[in-house]
């Protein structure tokens, strides 16, 4: 039946804005997502939060987007100096999501980082970009940071993801890689 969860919850009746944003974030919270940490440094100084909105957006040239809550210091930063790294936190790095998701004390202090790039890079991520800034958009309630991919790599550690609200990890239906 058209407009009806697994639940049997209704999410709107087709119109915008007539899904009810509770059933929203339960439909979202069903899809599992990479866990970043979004960087940048403003004068020597470090920067960084959370992300679970973190996707490719383009090969050629190499492009991911991030998204950030409009209200965000980390994307009002973003504005002014272009550049930001992604840090796709490993499946051992719960600890190191929940104190960048947190809104005040000293990020960086509690983690081993170091400068690359030019950029904030923390130890023992799946993955890390470089981006310079492509272009920022508004998408409802948050900022959408297109980068360009200046820079990148992994290991091959286990990616962090976050799926209906619990912290896990991919693991293959056919075990391998």
């Amino acid at each position: 039946m058209s407009g009806q969860t697994g639940a049997g919850r209704v999410l709107g009746d087709g119109r915008a804005g007539a899904v009810d944003p509770e059933v929203f974030r339960d439909v979202m919270a069903s899809v599992p997502t990479p866990v970043a940490v979004v960087t940048t440094v403003v004068e020597g100084r470090p920067h960084g939060t959370t992300v679970s909105s973190f996707a490719s957006l383009s090969l050629r040239p190499p492009m991911v987007l991030v998204a950030l809550g409009q209200e965000s210091e980390l994307l009002r930063l973003l504005r002014h100096t272009n550049r930001f790294g992604v840090n796709v936190l490993s499946s051992g790095q719960r600890a190191v999501a929940r104190a960048f998701a947190r809104k005040d004390g000293d990020r960086f202090g509690e983690v081993e980082w170091a400068m690359y790039g030019g950029l904030p890079r923390l130890a023992g991520t799946a993955a890390w970009l470089a981006c310079e800034v492509d272009g920022i958009v508004t998408g409802g309630d948050h900022g959408i940071a297109m980068g360009r991919v200046l820079d990148a790599g992994h290991s091959h550690l286990p990616p962090l993801t976050y799926h209906r609200r619990l912290y896990g990890t991919h693991t293959s239906l056919d075990g391998t890689d």
